[in-house]
């Protein structure tokens, strides 16, 4: 896709996926600005000199609840990519309120000033935890992701599209279970819900690249969810602490053993790809656009992270650690 002549706006763009998509926006696709909204000043300053006041980049503090500050952060905007939420599960747990207010009313806040200020496309990232969700962060999600693909009948088939990546876990992504096992490893015990948990896996770079992907070939009204690998968190815990005592603490409230990104519920309506996934909406809408690319997927199809067929061996999971770990230092 040509960036080059965009402005794209980030949201959370000081989080771990804000970092690394700016990081190969700026080196591979010359935008021609982008606009970090965010709250917190601090990781803003450590963002700009990270990227040594590149003047392509422009911060702006600011929350999504607040759709004033948002109707000037958009002005002139052509892309926003929606990575802001309240994400720590026992954090909206114990705040459900405040998870409302920023995962819910935010994303209503941008559909609003999104189509009122003419931006081309707007993209929102989604979640596992959206997909049969058993906790408020999922619950929250999964409505911000009915709302990102509702806001294309508000659109009017015009300006803007609005479209939702879902994925799993990412390596090393702030509040992850890799810095939680690297922290323990300091006191020799390491602690585990349950034995049998497994997760889907996706990195940094491969995340932003395949949002950046979606964005380049978005109608409107789709669900991208990427092929991923799967991997046992006991197999994590054999790399990362293999001499550490492990500490059988229970499963959490809100915890899944095993994730979902495609249901059978949603399968019905979504086409399989080389790498990926698409849920279509069912939207009248949606049939202008479909083309009927891609393939049906069978009665009872399911994606979740312990029926995958693609799972991570130690040796390329070890590899990923090592990239990841080698990467913090």
């Amino acid at each position: 896709m040509d960036f080059s002549n965009s402005v794209i706006l980030v949201t959370g763009g000081t989080g771990s996926f804000g970092n690394k998509f700016i990081e190969i926006l700026l080196n591979k696709y010359q935008p021609e600005a982008i606009r970090v909204f965010s709250r917190d000043e601090l990781k803003q300053l450590q963002m700009r000199q990270r990227f040594n006041d590149d003047p392509r980049l422009r911060f702006f503090i600011g929350d999504i609840r607040d759709k004033d500050r948002l109707w000037r952060a958009l002005e002139g905007v052509d892309i926003v990519v929606h990575a802001a939420a309240l994400k720590q599960v026992p954090t909206c747990e114990y705040n459900p309120i405040e998870a409302i207010k920023t995962n819910i009313n935010g994303a209503i806040n941008i559909i609003d000033v999104a189509i009122d200020r003419g931006v081309e496309k707007v993209m929102a990232l989604s979640t596992d935890k959206a997909a049969h969700p058993i906790n408020l962060y999922g619950a929250t999600k999964l409505v911000a992701e009915k709302l990102f693909v509702q806001a294309n009948v508000y659109s009017g088939g015009k300006k803007p599209k609005f479209s939702v990546v879902r994925y799993g876990n990412v390596v090393g992504s702030r509040g992850s279970i890799i810095p939680l096992i690297l922290s323990q490893k300091k006191k020799g015990i390491v602690t585990l819900t349950d034995e049998r948990m497994t997760r889907f896996w996706i990195t940094q770079e491969q995340a932003v690249n395949f949002v950046i992907r979606c964005i380049d070939i978005m109608k409107g009204g789709e669900i991208f969810i990427p092929k991923l690998p799967s991997t046992r968190v006991t197999d994590l815990i054999d790399i990362l602490a293999p001499e550490c005592k492990r500490e059988i603490i229970g499963i959490r409230p809100g915890e899944k053993i095993h994730e979902t990104l495609l249901p059978s519920e949603e399968a019905r309506h979504a086409r399989e790809f080389e790498n990926y996934y698409i849920v279509e909406p069912e939207f009248p809408f949606w049939t202008v656009n479909s083309g009927g690319e891609g393939n049906e997927l069978p009665e009872g199809f399911e994606y979740a992270s312990n029926t995958n067929e693609r799972w991570l061996t130690k040796d390329e999971l070890k590899k990923m650690m090592e990239d990841f770990i080698y990467e913090e230092l």
